[in-house]
């Protein structure tokens, strides 16, 4: 959001900045939880759902800190894989500050992640980063911005069945662009779309969300016309043409209590037959406005192509499938955790870190086809190291109790990016269960955690 506004609403969130330690739950939402991200872009690609996330800075209260863009991805919608960073300031030369909302397309064999950062002021340039691979990472395609302008924010990018490519952005007014093939010139000038009367009804804020179904082009967006001052909401509009003309379509994630953020955005797409909605709350601890969350809805259409109203859940999108544990699976791949963070690790891609005495990871929806004998893990510490004790159905806290079927000692080997495989006998894993892992040993960090197996 852009900084005359922020001015506006800004003694109305003073108190939602207290920061403070919520319940923890086993709830999976939000979908990530080692770090807080906001302005989901989901994106399929070859039978797997990529979702784009903008990183919030641990600590941040009082104004955007965002200097890179991370990727998740999953196959069953609720075991995420962290894939680290994807695109970073330092990717384009031309950037200053704010690594703001953006979204990925896939044209010409190539992926292209359209993102906008602060020139000076108001004035924001739209890069493009280019990649051969949807996890990336991402090179400037170009060396400058694509466009550049007062509060073009939030790029949404679509490329019709037709050949021709769309961007459209802005905040507080909505602009429109066309794109040439190569996606990285334009076909058109820049033009302001209207948003009043009754095409967006005087309601667009930001964040637009542009995609096509069934012959009918939607356009979803933030909101702050809702009766709740320096709350956003998402609303949307529909047109039988890229062009217009729009019909406002109404309210869909209306302010909720507990949203703990004053700013949404939204993406939506479909993935194995579903409908998906992702948005951003406040809802981890610590959360707010600055430091927020990612989540996701299953929802479908109404038979007229209307969008019904979504609420926010901690439960999210039910699980599709199930996760195969006699694979190699990373360990940051994560239904819901605590307590730990990720990094790049030294093997490759990233590992879990900052593991420490009670921390823990959930695992949805594992099937043991047969029963596991054994459990293999790639570990590393500098300190004393520490156990995994691995759960079944739940972790054994108070009055709630799980099924411990094994623990792995995992010994000092010699520094925190020395990796070792650790294995230990596995007893009564059959079915299909929720996996944990607790993390346990003396105080401060234990040790690290890069990937795990059954036998």
């Amino acid at each position: 959001m852009k900084n005359s506004a922020i001015q506006q609403y800004l003694a109305s969130i003073v108190l939602a900045l207290i920061a403070c330690w919520g319940t923890i739950c086993f709830a999976d939402n939000p979908i990530v939880q080692t770090m807080y991200t906001a302005d989901p872009a989901p994106f399929v690609h070859n039978g797997v759902l990529y979702a784009y996330l903008d990183h919030d800075e641990d600590g941040t209260y009082g104004w955007f800190k965002m200097k890179d863009w991370r990727c998740f991805s999953t196959t069953d919608m609720v075991n995420w894989t962290d894939l680290g960073v994807v695109a970073s300031l330092k990717t384009f030369s031309w950037a200053k500050i704010d690594a703001w909302a953006g979204q990925v397309v896939y044209r010409n064999s190539k992926f292209y992640y359209y993102v906008p950062m602060r020139l000076s002021g108001d004035m924001f340039g739209i890069g493009v980063g280019v990649s051969d691979k949807p996890e990336g990472p991402f090179t400037d395609a170009i060396g400058k911005p694509l466009i550049s302008g007062n509060g073009y924010i939030d790029p949404t990018v679509f490329v019709d069945d037709d050949g021709r490519a769309y961007l459209f952005c802005g905040n507080p007014k909505l602009f429109t662009v066309k794109l040439n093939s190569d996606m990285i010139t334009t076909a058109s000038l820049v033009t302001q779309v209207p948003t009043t009367g009754t095409t967006f009804k005087n309601q667009y804020l930001e964040g637009p969300w542009f995609y096509k179904r069934g012959g009918l082009y939607y356009m979803l967006f933030s909101s702050q016309n809702n009766g709740t001052p320096g709350k956003e909401d998402i609303r949307y509009s529909t047109s039988p043409s890229p062009d217009g003309p729009w019909t406002f379509g109404g309210c869909i994630q209306p302010v909720q209590a507990g949203g703990k953020s004053w700013t949404n955005h939204c993406g939506v797409v479909d993935y194995k037959g579903n409908s998906y909605f992702f948005y951003h709350t406040g809802d981890l601890p610590k959360g707010s406005g600055f430091t927020r969350s990612t989540c996701v809805e299953l929802f479908k259409y109404n038979a007229d192509g209307t969008i019904p109203e979504i609420p926010m859940t901690k439960t999210g999108a039910a699980q599709i499938g199930t996760l195969n544990p006699y694979a190699r699976v990373e360990a940051e791949t994560i239904c819901f955790s605590f307590g730990v963070k990720t990094e790049v690790c030294s093997a490759g891609g990233v590992n879990v870190c900052k593991i420490k005495n009670n921390s823990y990871i959930k695992v949805k929806g594992v099937d043991f086809t047969k029963d596991a004998k054994s459990f293999t893990a790639s570990v590393a510490s500098d300190t004393k190291g520490g156990k995994i004790e691995i759960y079944l159905d739940n972790l054994t806290t108070g009055t709630v109790v799980g099924t411990l079927v094994g623990t792995l000692d995992v010994p000092s080997t010699g520094g925190a990016q020395e990796w070792k495989e650790k294995s230990c006998k596995i007893k009564n894993a059959k079915g299909v269960h929720d996996l944990y892992f607790k993390f346990v040993g003396e105080d401060g960090v234990l040790f690290n955690f890069d990937w795990w197996k059954f036998e």
